[in-house]
């Protein structure tokens, strides 16, 4: 027999069982923010065991916040907030809404709030109502550039709640189904990284050894290459690339960012990522052009631009000297490939730990590449477009399978805590 439902007056949550409230979050939990010890000495602080130290990156996977390598010592636990077992820990900066919780004592960072259940709310109940209240963690937020929730406003935030026995029926149901998805999400991820991987391996296979089978190989001189095609050359990037730095001197041109997914024009009305008080000190884009973000070698990344545009003066524009001899999209693979094998990593410096592990203008110009035949360097290109396709293919059905299960398992955790759907009787205490 289906249960009485009520409106609960809130449009998130819609009907609920009659029996079941509406109530702030502030009554069941004590909302805490971590802090983040003193850095003047980090080995005093850090260390490969102790207490678990939690980040932001630590969250948002749905399982237990064990698998952190990040450590406090006895001296760091001393100078942090320490939160007890079964502590649920919410992004408060930047991600709002990622979650995870801990089994075991944990202390956070200033991005993070703890927040730790009375008697009135089971804390895994809350966890499983955290995830499904992750939209409003975006209306509750401040901020333009970077949006934060603090202690208060979070704890504002309105809970479902039924009483603690079906809080806990709801929550060991979830744990149960959960286990069984989570088992499905992770294999399919471990299944597109592994076509990732052949992604990768063909293109480096096809840049550094060619497509036409076994031929006469020669040491290239280079670490990075090794052994190379008897007929193919080494040839310093400054004998086929010409950097170039064009001042657009004004307003009113499309301004292009360089993702990871490639160069792409810049929505400036969504108000995301960093902006500029003036692009008129952009430099110039053409469509064809290569641009990279060699400031951070391990985010950045390299691509040909389709468009006409700006970017930042910080970001380097090249292109080729001789379009006859080079061939564009041949290059464009090689040097995503040094990329992604880390090797323009290699030769860059800087601080890596904050980002900027960057590629100097003159080791990059004086860095040897592979350098086939006009023709070869086609065949390939043309090679690696058809078979990169396929793979890209294939991820994208992987990509689309994984969002259909993670919308599904949303789907199930907000349907239980809101009262949509009722446990079983079978899985009943």
């Amino acid at each position: 027999m289906a249960r009485e439902m009520k409106d609960s007056g809130i449009e998130w949550i819609g009907e609920i069982p009659k029996a079941w409230k509406i109530a702030p979050l502030k009554r069941f939990a004590k909302i805490q923010t971590g802090n983040t010890p003193s850095k003047a000495d980090e080995a005093l602080f850090y260390a490969d065991e102790g207490i678990l130290w939690i980040k932001p990156n630590n969250l948002g996977t749905g399982y237990p916040i064990t698998y952190t390598t990040d450590y406090l010592t006895l001296e760091g636990r001393n100078a942090a907030r320490v939160m007890p077992p079964n502590t649920v820990y919410v992004c408060c900066i930047g991600s709002l809404g990622k979650v995870g919780y801990s089994l075991v004592e944990g202390c956070c960072n200033q991005q993070i709030n703890a927040l730790i259940y009375n008697d009135r709310m089971y804390w895994k109940y809350g966890y499983y109502l955290t995830l499904a209240q992750e939209s409003r963690y975006l209306l509750y937020g401040n901020g333009n550039v970077l949006q934060i929730i603090n202690a208060t406003n979070q704890g504002n935030i309105e809970c479902v709640v039924p009483s603690l026995r079906e809080q806990k029926d709801i929550s060991n149901f979830l744990d149960e189904m959960c286990v069984e998805i989570d088992s499905v999400l992770e294999k399919t991820r471990s299944s597109i990284e592994e076509y990732k991987k052949l992604k990768q391996a063909v293109i480096t296979q096809a840049v550094t050894k060619g497509i036409r089978g076994n031929r006469e190989m020669k040491d290239s001189q280079s670490t990075w290459f090794g052994q190379i095609l008897s007929d193919w050359e080494m040839r310093k990037i400054k004998y086929i690339f010409k950097i170039q730095k064009d001042i657009a001197g004004k307003e009113g041109h499309t301004v292009l960012s360089i993702t990871q997914k490639g160069i792409k024009p810049k929505d400036l009305s969504k108000n995301e990522g960093q902006l500029a008080e003036n692009y008129s000190n952009y430099q110039l884009v053409h469509i064809g052009d290569f641009a990279m973000n060699h400031m951070d070698l391990l985010t950045g990344w390299v691509d040909v631009s389709k468009y006409e545009g700006v970017t930042s003066p910080d970001y380097r524009v090249f292109g080729l000297i001789d379009k006859d001899k080079y061939c564009s999209q041949y290059y464009l693979y090689l040097m995503q490939m040094c990329y992604t094998n880390r090797i323009f990593y290699g030769l860059g410096q800087g601080v890596s730990g904050l980002g900027r592990w960057r590629l100097q203008a003159d080791k990059f110009l004086n860095f040897s590449i592979t350098v086939p035949s006009y023709e070869e360097q086609q065949e390939i290109a043309n090679y690696l477009d058809k078979k990169c396709l396929a793979i890209d293919e294939l991820i994208a059905k992987k990509e689309q399978y994984l969002s259909e299960i993670e919308n599904y398992k949303k789907s199930l955790i907000y349907e239980y805590v809101t009262g949509k759907k009722e446990v079983p009787q079978e899985k009943q205490a």
